[in-house]
């Protein structure tokens, strides 16, 4: 976790539940929320969850009872009582909703594995065991016993949060005859502003009630609300359903017979920076160095300068170039439905510009000099997309899987991004780029040029994706891209370029919101059959990383 974002005018509440953004990603992803929101989940699965959220609120309403005992202040005693009223007469809503549909709870005392990690750290923060595990001693006063009343509620206030934004996210996504949803009444009763009430009640509480704790204090707060937030995604990743799901992908179609093919770009879609200008910076630095009479390096500002001013001018020939020849195809006429040959036959303008700036970087010499070591040192400290390199990581360690990932890039170097990945002799993932030529370890500043332009991106992915039985992942951002990502079975786009946009509305492919797409796909699934095929002309956008890790390969937080 990182440094906590606290004495902010949101709150504590508020930044933790920011912070917890990948958690609720993952939450969403599972596949009891994706049946739930498709309306395909089977009754006895739903069943099954909302007799153990009733034991978590009961739970709730003990660990209540406990914060109240321990409050000093009148109001917070009276503010927690009431709290507690309402998961009491939720408890009794929640039964009532159940006997109207004419269904019965589920009978016994039978708990999830996860369910009972959770009531059992709710309950035990709550009666100050954990508390006295961190801080030995620390409940000798009632005043410090005061302080378990904003643990408790850290605790708890996760799940009420989590719950309201998952219904909300629900409800965005139902049909719009949504009273044949057969649980639309409940996903209603969570979204509703009673229950969005209740969430905001407990945290305007944990609000107020940890003004007064120390820095160590709140980072046990925070200790405590991440933990709960991991206890209830893994209560919804663990939910029991009978029905067969399309995510997580890798258990859909990860197997001998049929596997996944995972493709990327790289720059922007897994590095934060650009490549190639990170590359030519680190040649102009590298060949404007002097060795001086003491035999140590520095910089010599004219040369500097200079090669800076060479790169300059190549990149904004680059850029003009770029920007002009998008326009000359945005004045294309619009297509009446997607056509992908008129698409590639468009950007094949893009070849000819790609090549010619390649060739003038290698003319301008800017990247000779370079040595293998300061490309592997740039690539060991590039700076990734939050949750990317996680992401590959996972894959790599998925030995039993049958998913295969590579990188398609445009950048100079394929050992710069191997070594980003830290990939060394395992060659995951497999990358395929241009490279630089060297010499004794030394850039001549020539570029083997095997990947220049979206056509010859989509010749390396046709060939990587032409063994059979193969489901194909695309992901990517950039028009230099888009030909891979229509091209695959499934294209998922992270934050889509100005440009890819525009090509879009010409081109007649649409962009759709992964989840909302994948509450469709899980409508009209069909055993045995496969729901994505490509060139379907749609493109599925997420927001994060994070969101293909939970799509593709499940809860793993």
């Amino acid at each position: 976790m990182g440094g906590l974002a606290i004495r902010d005018e949101a709150g504590i509440a508020k930044s933790l539940w920011v912070k917890s953004t990948n958690e609720s990603v993952f939450a969403i992803y599972t596949p009891y929320i994706l049946s739930l929101a498709s309306g395909k989940l089977d009754s006895g699965s739903f069943l099954h969850c909302i007799s153990q959220d009733l034991r978590f609120l009961q739970a709730s309403a003990e660990a209540l009872e406990m914060a109240e005992e321990c409050s000093d202040d009148d109001d917070d005693k009276t503010v927690i009582c009431k709290i507690r009223k309402r998961v009491l007469k939720k408890m009794t809503m929640f039964r009532s909703i159940v006997q109207e549909w004419g269904f019965e709870l589920p009978t016994g005392n039978i708990s999830d594995r996860a369910m009972i990690k959770y009531t059992d750290f709710l309950l035990a923060t709550a009666s100050g065991k954990a508390v006295g595990e961190r801080f030995p001693g620390k409940l000798a006063t009632p005043f410090e016993k005061t302080k378990l009343s904003a643990y408790a509620l850290a605790a708890m206030a996760p799940s009420m949060r989590l719950q309201s934004f998952l219904s909300k996210e629900i409800q965005a996504v139902l049909e719009p005859d949504a009273n044949i949803h057969l649980y639309k009444k409940w996903i209603d009763s969570l979204s509703s502003q009673k229950y969005e009430a209740s969430a905001s009640q407990i945290e305007e509480l944990l609000d107020k009630l940890t003004v007064c704790l120390t820095g160590e204090e709140l980072q046990f707060v925070e200790t405590i609300y991440h933990k709960a937030m991991k206890l209830q995604v893994d209560f919804y990743s663990t939910q029991p359903i009978i029905q067969n799901t399309i995510v997580p992908l890798y258990r859909f179609h990860g197997t001998e017979e049929h596997n996944v093919v995972i493709c990327s770009g790289f720059d922007l879609t897994c590095s934060a920076v650009d490549s190639c200008a990170l590359l030519a910076d680190i040649a102009i630095i590298k060949s404007s160095k002097t060795v001086n009479s003491n035999g140590y390096e520095s910089l010599s500002d004219g040369t500097l300068l200079d090669n800076r001013d060479v790169w300059s001018s190549l990149h904004g020939h680059y850029v003009r170039e770029y920007e002009q020849c998008i326009d000359s195809i945005m004045v294309s006429e619009k297509v009446m439905e997607f056509n992908f040959e008129s698409l590639c036959k468009a950007l094949g303008g893009l070849s000819d510009l790609e090549k010619a700036g390649n060739l003038r970087v290698c003319r301008s010499g800017v990247l000779k000099g370079l040595h293998m070591d300061d490309i592997k040192w740039a690539g060991e400290h590039l700076v990734f997309q939050d949750g990317c390199v996680e992401f590959f990581r996972e894959i790599e360690k998925m030995k039993d899987v049958a998913v295969d990932a590579h990188i398609l890039s445009y950048c100079w170097s394929g050992d710069l991004i191997r070594s980003a990945f830290s990939s060394g002799d395992s060659g995951f993932p497999d990358v395929h780029s241009n490279e630089l030529v060297f010499e004794e370890s030394i850039s001549s500043g020539e570029i083997l040029k095997k990947v220049q332009c979206p056509i010859e991106k989509l010749q390396t992915f046709d060939e990587i994706c032409k063994k059979g039985g193969r489901l194909s992942v695309y992901i990517g951002g950039s028009v230099e891209d888009l030909l891979c990502l229509l091209k695959a079975d499934i294209g998922i786009v992270i934050s889509p370029s100005a440009n890819l946009k525009r090509l879009g509305g010409l081109f007649g492919f649409s962009f759709v919101p992964l989840f909302s797409g994948l509450v469709k796909k899980q409508r009209e699934f069909i055993e045995g059959g496969c729901p994505w095929k490509g060139l379907s002309g749609t493109l599925y956008t997420v927001s994060s990383w994070a969101e293909i890790h939970a799509f593709i390969l499940g809860c793993m937080i």
